[in-house]
């Protein structure tokens, strides 16, 4: 109770440094555990996405431009198919789902994807889960102007069953690009948390022949979306199409292209959190020098502690346990920084990609970067407690003049 009575008035007695100095550490440990989270979160995500399909056919060109247009509906297609070829991969006895798509419009900056109802009846986007029109709407007729849209963009979108609506060319929205085509709005999905909440989906026939695309290809297809029906078949296809043709792409396996992205891009990681320890690192100094600073104001208080019976041991843990209560204030208010940053981090990647990332998910990170701020702080005020621990008691109870 004494310990704990010298460090409560310690810190009281110094409110404003420690104040400052425990913000500093919750900067420190926020950004760390920010870094760290959306980085495991991101990863788990994206690859929790792309188990629906297991490879993108395209035309020739980069295999991460195709995963990342046909299935997260980012980049731009690197060119289109012709019917025969998505014919060509349905009949294929070694591939159990092929669906086509064809991008090239957009609604307000949202993506127009065309389509078939396949989509919704026969992938499930994660284990036993398919995709589900709210309450009150349908799916799409194959050959009607009409649409489904994604649960985001229909909320940002403010479109309603029976509402109707022009598609705009291209994939970045021009208002004076509008097509004269109508669509009316069927249905609206279920969030899924998935690249489609953020899109408007019409039957393909519907980009195919829409006004002012070039009729000369009014069958042609951006990508197909296949699901094999055993791992051995997406290498035999990827030999055939990928090593002996050169017209192609099959984009297989798309984790292991996903994965391959994150691993290029890990280095942006390490320097976050290369400044996330280096904050943790200052602010644990200034720790230090607060403390260490201060001992001098406190000379007199110590040597007054010393002469009533407190042992050198205790002065010692005084010192270090201040400073550990600095960096536990600093870990707790690290959460609140965390789930702010988090926060926003993970709505700007839904808002770009569909791709919901969970605040709720559990890392060893979120005890080890607390536990490791309170440790270095610690650590940081043994300096100050080993001249603590030295302080002369008669010297410094002689009457100040």
């Amino acid at each position: 109770m004494t310990l704990l009575l010298i460090v409560y008035r310690s810190l009281r007695q110094h409110a404003f440094s420690t104040v400052v100095t425990a913000l500093s550490l919750a900067l420190a440990g926020g950004l760390l555990m920010t870094v760290w989270m959306v980085r495991a979160e991101a990863q788990r995500s994206f690859l929790q996405t792309t188990t629906a399909f297991d490879a993108v056919l395209g035309a020739r060109g980069s295999k991460l431009q195709l995963v990342l247009n046909a299935i997260f509906h980012l980049e731009a297609s690197p060119g289109n198919l012709s019917w025969q070829d998505y014919e060509m991969i349905r009949r294929n006895p070694a591939v159990k789902v092929a669906i086509p798509i064809a991008v090239g419009d957009n609604l307000k900056g949202y993506r127009i994807v065309g389509t078939i109802p396949e989509l919704f009846t026969d992938v499930d986007y994660a284990p036993g889960r398919t995709y589900v029109v709210a309450e009150g709407g349908r799916l799409f007729s194959p050959d009607a102007k009409e649409a489904v849209v994604g649960s985001f963009a229909a909320g940002r979108l403010g479109l309603r069953v029976g509402d109707t609506f022009h598609p705009f060319h291209g994939l970045a929205y021009d208002p004076s690009n509008q097509h004269p085509d109508l669509f009316t709005v069927v249905g609206i999905l279920r969030p899924s948390s998935t690249p489609l909440d953020r899109v408007v989906l019409i039957p393909i026939k519907g980009v195919q022949t829409m006004t002012g695309h070039d009729p000369r290809a009014a069958t042609d297809i951006s990508a197909v979306l296949i699901k094999f029906r055993s791992g051995t078949a997406g290498f035999m296809l990827d030999m055939m199409i990928n090593k002996q043709g050169n017209r192609l792409t099959l984009a297989y396996p798309v984790s292991g292209i996903l994965a391959d992205l994150f691993s290029k891009i890990s280095w942006f990681d390490q320097v976050l959190a290369l400044v996330a320890y280096l904050v943790a690192l200052v602010a644990a100094a200034s720790v230090l020098a607060s403390i260490y600073n201060s001992m001098n104001a406190r000379k007199r208080d110590i040597a007054i502690l010393r002469a009533l019976g407190a042992r050198r041991g205790l002065v010692f843990g005084a010192v270090v346990a201040e400073s550990a209560c600095i960096g536990a204030m600093g870990a707790i208010a690290g959460f609140a920084v965390y789930a702010v940053l988090f926060a926003v981090v993970a709505r700007i990647i839904r808002a770009q990609t569909g791709v919901v990332l969970t605040l709720a998910e559990l890392n060893w990170v979120l005890a080890v970067a607390p536990g490791g701020l309170i440790a270095l702080c610690a650590l940081g005020g043994v300096i100050p407690a080993a001249k603590a621990y030295r302080i002369p008691v008669a010297e410094n109870l002689a009457p100040v003049s």
